[in-house]
């Protein structure tokens, strides 16, 4: 969908930026994998990830705190009749991907696979 795109899209600069002034984000360097809005487009979904570490739960408080700025810039970028609401989820699918890639690669399941 086009309207989670440009949300996405959004975040994702003000991320790169380092626009959020939460002590807890300072040194996070974070990556918004995907945005999965409602139908009605008043609430949306914000799927973040660490790349190259597993701890990005530990910063979905802060990102609870930001919000609110957050969903100020997504108003200000993204001309809607509502700001959507943010809620935020860490984006697990990439410790998944490399879990079973490790899985794939241990000697035993490569014997029977090939």
């Amino acid at each position: 969908m086009r309207v989670a795109e440009e949300i996405r899209h959004v975040l994702a600069g003000i991320f790169a930026r380092g626009e959020v002034r939460d002590a807890a984000l300072a040194d996070a360097v974070l990556t918004v994998t995907e945005v999965r809005i409602s139908p009605d487009l008043r609430h949306a979904s914000v799927f973040v990830a660490r790349l190259g570490r597993s701890d990005v739960a530990e910063k979905l408080p802060a990102l609870r705190r930001a919000a609110a700025f957050l969903r100020r810039e997504v108003a200000r970028s993204v001309h809607l009749r509502y700001a959507p609401d943010l809620s935020f989820q860490a984006d697990t699918s990439l410790d998944y991907a490399q879990h079973v890639d490790a899985l794939l690669r241990r000697p035993e399941v490569r014997r029977d696979l090939g």
